[in-house]
């Protein structure tokens, strides 16, 4: 690992020790106390069919959503939901009544499981540390289908695949939804008796407008949700216990491509069998390990397409990995560090993740097949894949201070033959007041390159050392807001586990809000109105951009949101400045459980970067998803961008997408993707040759079975075409691809089981990297 100047040193060890000596200096007022609920437990299963006629739940405690929380703010909710908990060695049972005055209303479809937020929904989450800041959230709509996801007041929650049991079914009343969570899904602190949880639930009730319904009324001063929740007792001897979950896969991949020229005839690349194992081990109660051989890093879901012409930097795609997903939040920091994508073809990988007490700890390394690199500037980014090897580590370490503030670590390294890249620093979330809060961060990075990747790529040829900060404070309350923000990264830092596309700057903005809510029944539910000025010069103080921005957004009647953003500023580029007034729009609206639509779009000025000159540009992207019936969903897409420079339209690009999915029942699904692209462009605007016509064409057809987000079998077909001015669309290379997944799980406390299982894979892993490095 690379040494940090002496004065970077001394300053990390500064802010670290904040935490020893001044927690009491962050701590917010305490809330309100609350008298908790306690959580009987019960000596019984439940058969998860959504009818709640176990006995048992007689029992249980009975906690009701009693307030609509938006648009409504804090005002009696418009109907009646409750929620019954018990538990029992293994699991959490919840039931939920969500009464309706009229069940003909509801919108429910059966769909693949994370994809009902359009439907009526309830959710439970638990703050299972009691500390205010991460949730496991478990959502279903009223057939049961499920969401699950993480949320976490640093940032980077979202997504997240637990295995668990749930029904629902539509009632005279309703509906009734009832679910099994295991403690297995779930990480908490070890206790001797009664555990302390944060809790909500939350109904989403979408009618004329959405209604979010919860447990308690939200102080829109506080800046803390979770200091304000209800709090559940009990769990007395709850343990998420030592378990194993072996992952097995099979996949099956056969490609073929057209060699050398699109008219060269079809051959087969690629044919291959890949078994694979990924292992997860309960190390503690909140602590797993999990490991990975021959990893199933198989993406099923196709990235949309995105616009890529006249751009400056790389674009950014969302991660959809399980291996990557799972624990996301705990490597997330305000500077985006760490980007797991960047690992494109791992082999092998480890992964411990949990926390103990106020600490929180996240590490992962894995050995890389191949190695991708981005290269940013001021304006513009390369980028460039090796064909070598490399091994990626993240370690990242946080404390809780206060009652919801934390301090952290973050240290990256990639390692590979004459090359490496190496990251680290501190950051920072301090809350001061219920309505005043610092976010920062600090990093050092140490990068080498290749000789032939730095001759191509104009990088230095010896190690070179760079640096980048990031400061953000806000002031919010329930009406108006305001805030300072700062970012600064050198020319020379690096961080090739992550995504940084644009470096060698300094940004600053500033800027506030002011904000207007109505009850359910006005015109409008939400109007907000920002202004704000910000100012990016490259490091040597270099203007870029400046620009005075407003932002006005809108919620009101069938569930519609309206905004409008415009700038009025100048741009620099290549020693030249060049005009940035434009305006952006968004519109979305669903005025039925069948049907929503929407479009966005920008137009106004925009510089040509291929020939450096003033632009004005037109961007439209409309959609539009219609429900027939409770099986079929159709979204239709479409992505437009022209622009016009003084000579007159220098080109005109199209994106158009169609996504069919016939959702069979709640395990089984198939999907067709089409998407058609197609650039058009007057060469004689040009400086340098371009082709006129560049056109494609994308396909995929997959069937899906899943029993969980494990237990899976995938098969499907996929293929491109491309062609230009001179040939038609020709189809560039086909591939057929299954997957077969198991999730198996042994649940025990048996630590000589633990120990002998962690070594054999432990072993096994060994054996694989000592294969594939002879290889």
């Amino acid at each position: 690992m690379f040494l940090l100047r002496k004065r970077e040193f001394v300053t990390m060890l500064l802010i670290l020790s904040v935490v020893k000596i001044a927690p009491a200096s962050f701590q917010q007022a305490d809330s309100t106390e609350k008298i908790p609920f306690r959580v009987p437990k019960v000596n019984a299963a439940a058969r998860i069919d959504g009818e709640l006629d176990e006995p048992f739940w007689q029992d249980a405690v009975v906690i009701e959503a009693g307030y609509e929380v938006n648009p409504g703010e804090n005002i009696p909710a418009p109907v009646k939901t409750e929620g019954l908990l018990v538990y029992n060695d293994n699991y959490i049972y919840v039931g939920i009544r969500a009464y309706d005055p009229d069940p003909s209303a509801i919108r429910a479809h059966i769909t693949d499981r994370d994809n009902i937020w359009s439907d009526d929904w309830v959710l439970i989450l638990f703050d299972t540390f009691n500390d205010n800041r991460r949730t496991y959230d478990y959502a279903c709509n009223p057939f049961g289908i499920q969401g699950d996801m993480i949320e976490s007041t640093s940032g980077g929650g979202g997504s997240w695949d637990a295995i668990w049991e749930s029904d629902g079914k539509i009632t005279a009343e309703g509906y009734v939804v009832e679910m099994a969570i295991p403690f297995s899904s779930l990480s908490f602190q070890r206790s001797e008796g009664d555990q302390t949880w944060g809790f909500d639930l939350v109904r989403s009730y979408p009618r004329t407008v959405r209604h979010h319904i919860g447990t308690f009324p939200r102080d829109r001063n506080n800046n803390c949700y979770m200091c304000q929740a209800e709090k559940l007792v009990g769990f007395a001897g709850a343990t998420p216990g030592r378990n194993l979950e072996f992952d097995p896969t099979l996949s099956a991949l056969s490609t073929s491509e057209r060699e050398d020229e699109i008219t060269s005839p079809m051959k087969r690349k690629e044919r291959k069998l890949d078994p694979g194992l990924t292992v997860r081990w309960g190390l503690t109660p909140n602590m797993t390990l999990s490991t990975t051989l021959n990893p199933d890093f198989s993406q099923v879901e196709a990235d949309v397409q995105q616009l890529d012409i006249n751009r400056r930097f790389a674009i950014y795609y969302s991660e959809k990995r399980p291996f990557f997903l799972e624990g996301a939040d705990y490597f997330s920091t305000h500077i985006s560090a760490v980007y797991s994508r960047t690992l494109a073809d791992p082999r092998a990988g480890i992964k411990i993740t949990g926390k103990e007490g106020a600490h929180t700890i996240g590490f992962f390394t894995a050995q890389d097949e191949i190695t991708n690199l981005l290269f940013p500037g001021a304006e513009g980014s390369n980028s460039e894949t090796m064909d070598k090897r490399n091994t990626s580590t993240v370690l990242r370490y946080k404390r809780d201070v206060g009652q919801s503030s934390n301090l952290g670590l973050l240290i990256t390294d990639r390692e590979g033959e004459n090359y490496h890249n190496r990251v680290a620093g501190v950051d920072g979330i301090v809350k001061f007041t219920q309505k005043d809060q610092i976010r920062f961060q600090y990093l050092r990075s140490n990068t080498a390159y290749p000789r032939t990747i730095a001759a191509g790529f104009d990088q230095p040829f010896a190690a070179f050392d760079g640096g980048a900060l990031s400061a953000f404070c806000n002031h919010n309350t329930r009406s108006w807001e305001v805030y300072g923000f700062y970012n600064e990264i050198t020319p020379d830092f690096r961080a090739d586990l992550g995504f940084i596309s644009q470096a060698d700057y300094r940004y600053s903005e500033i800027g506030g809000a002011y904000k207007w809510q109505r009850e359910p029944g006005h015109w409008y539910n939400w109007i907000s109105l920002y202004a704000s000025y910000d100012l990016r010069r490259e490091y040597n103080y270099r203007p870029l951009h400046k620009a005075f921005t407003s932002r006005l957004n809108y919620s009101g009647p069938l569930q519609s949101n309206f905004g409008v953003y415009g700038e009025y500023g100048r741009n620099q580029f290549q020693g030249r400045e060049f005009r940035a007034n434009w305006l952006s729009f968004w519109l979305w609206m669903r005025p039925s459980g069948a049907i929503g639509a929407g479009i966005e779009g920008n137009l106004g000025d925009q510089i040509d970067y291929d020939n450096s000159r003033q632009g004005s540009v037109l961007r439209l992207y409309p959609e539009i998803e219609y429900k027939i019936g409770q099986h079929l969903t159709v979204v239709l897409a479409q992505a437009f961008e022209r622009l016009d420079v003084d000579p007159g339209r220098l080109y005109t690009a199209n994106i158009s997408r169609v996504h069919l999915v016939y959702q069979l029942n709640k395990r089984t699904f198939l999907r067709t993707i089409f998407q058609y692209r197609r650039y058009e462009r007057n060469v004689k605007l040009y400086k340098d040759e371009v082709e006129s016509e560049n056109k494609g064409f994308f396909s995929q057809v997959l069937f899906s079975y899943k029993i969980n987000p494990q237990t899976v079998l995938f098969f499907g077909y996929s293929d491109n075409y491309y062609g230009d001015q001179s040939i038609s669309l020709t189809q560039e290379n086909r591939t057929f691809f299954a997957k077969l997944g198991y999730a198996w799980r042994i649940y025990t406390d048996d630590y000589s089981l633990m120990a002998l299982s962690v070594s054999n894979i432990i072993q096994a892993l060994g054996h694989e990297i000592k294969k594939e490095r002879r290889t």
